[in-house]
């Protein structure tokens, strides 16, 4: 195994994402707190972030422009029914991008 392999997989391991998963409102452990940190830092200029079309019903995926007071721009074709399900899906996308490892 590569150092960066056995890096990643310090500091990304895969019982954090399985916690994430079945407690995606918290309580979070300490490493996974370090660890939602780290990957939300790392997405640059145009986060993943989360918009209420219909409160408590609808949510849709977009990104962040770089430009500070700019809209956001929606991912086409993504929505979800549950908050749950909306932040399940940023944590995969997170995590697939800084991992390579697709979650299910």
């Amino acid at each position: 195994m590569s150092n960066d392999t056995s890096s990643r997989d310090r500091l990304f391991p895969r019982e954090l994402a399985d916690e994430f998963r079945h407690h995606i409102f918290g309580p979070h452990s300490p490493a996974l707190r370090v660890m939602l940190n780290r990957l939300r830092a790392q997405q640059g200029d145009e986060a993943f972030v989360l918009v209420c079309l219909e409160p408590f019903r609808k949510w849709a995926l977009a990104r962040k422009s770089p430009k500070r007071g700019a809209p956001v721009a929606l991912v086409p074709g993504i929505t979800f029914a549950s908050a749950e399900e909306a932040e399940w899906e940023v944590f995969k996308r997170l995590w697939q991008q800084r991992t390579g490892e697709a979650l299910s």
